[in-house]
């Protein structure tokens, strides 16, 4: 049984409002005014809450603000009710948080339907909550222990070969372990590195003194940087003749370590979506909207509903085809972007290919030239 709360101090108001509501199902609990009414919320957690605006002590703009400011009560569905519904009120109370208005004097019917409106609406939104916790859950659970296991496994396995049977290994079985467990091991270096990120950046979010400090830093030489990083995956990924660069010399507004992690990131992506032989293209320069990095592939590519649920940990056909990484590396890409008062878009088709661009405005943050 949903459980509503309703706030007035107009008795009457509330008995008409408790009996229509009782009839249809719901369990009512009032309260003569806003004070009381913010207990009660905090005691009892209502599905949804129907308050006057005008009242005594603390008028419905107040109760509202409350209510928002408290964790345990901001996420419940609330309705202003008033017998004036100018605009600037209404767009006052929009402005703190209310999720409906319903106009005075009101009907039973109308009563209900704005009262199953929201019930409906919030419904709704904890469906797609859940849905995107059982997301999130599976693709942990389905990468995680693999993305750990799987190179600690070849650095244990090959490093015990070599501890226990070195003599009667020839030269290159040894070379050969040893560029698996140099592979895993970076492989490994690299996942840890991608959730201390991670971490660190939304930590940043909340330090206004740290995120000022890290807008002031800049990439001068951004070109080298971008080449070398870019030509060092390509490398890795056994493809350097797939690489194309079209760089310009231009100062980025991010720090240098962060641009590198960027371009390592996006390319290795490029390189790991696309077949051997087609090419991956890194651009960096500047044009009339600011300065520009663009990695383009020509591989599988993600369906929009794919790109609409892009965030951490979240990958997409693992069960279909080997991925490595926990999808991570566009949400760093990303927070990096906007930290630093750019953005980053995806245009991307099934088997088309991906293209990625990382937008830093000339008037960002940092006031960074080229």
């Amino acid at each position: 049984m949903k459980k509503i709360l309703v706030i007035d101090d107009e008795p009457g108001l509330r008995e008409m409002v408790n009996a229509v509501l009782t009839r249809r199902g719901y369990a009512v609990i009032e309260a003569p005014d806003g004070r009381e009414g913010v207990e009660l919320a905090r005691q009892q957690h209502p599905d949804l809450i129907l308050c006057d605006i005008n009242m005594q002590h603390m008028n419905g703009y107040l109760t509202l603000a409350a209510l928002r400011d408290d964790p345990a009560t901001a996420a419940i569905p609330f309705i202003l009710m008033t017998g004036y519904a100018d605009p600037a009120g209404m767009r006052h109370g929009m402005e703190l948080g209310a999720d409906d208005y319903l106009p005075k004097p009101f009907t039973p019917e109308q009563l209900h339907a704005a009262v199953e409106a929201r019930l409906r609406k919030a419904q709704q939104i904890r469906e797609a909550a859940e849905r995107k916790l059982a997301d999130l859950r599976d693709s942990i659970s389905l990468a995680l222990p693999h993305e750990l296991r799987t190179p600690l496994n070849g650095i244990l396995a090959y490093a015990e070969l070599l501890a226990t049977d070195a003599e009667s290994l020839q030269p290159e079985e040894v070379a050969e372990m040893g560029q698996v467990i140099l592979e895993s091991g970076r492989r490994l270096t690299r996942l840890v590195e991608n959730f201390l990120i991670y971490a660190q950046l939304e930590l940043l979010s909340a330090d206004s003194d740290r995120m000022a400090a890290l807008r002031q830093k800049q990439t001068p030489h951004a070109r080298e940087v971008v080449e070398a990083r870019a030509r060092e995956v390509a490398a890795q990924a056994g493809r350097p003749a797939d690489l194309q660069l079209r760089l310009q010399p231009v100062t980025v507004p991010m720090a240098e370590e962060y641009l590198a992690r960027m371009v390592e990131e996006l390319a290795g992506n490029a390189f790991k979506f696309s077949p051997a032989g087609t090419p991956v293209e890194v651009e960096l320069g500047r044009d009339a909207t600011g300065i520009r990095l663009r990695v383009r592939d020509h591989g599988c590519g993600m369906t929009p509903e794919q790109l609409s649920r892009m965030g951490a940990y979240v990958q997409f056909n693992r069960k279909v085809r080997e991925q490595q990484g926990l999808g991570l590396g566009l949400t760093i890409c990303r927070r990096l972007a906007e930290v630093h008062g750019g953005g980053l878009s995806l245009d991307s088709r099934p088997e088309r290919g991906t293209v990625v661009t990382v937008l830093w405005p000339e008037s960002g943050p940092s006031g960074a030239a080229g």
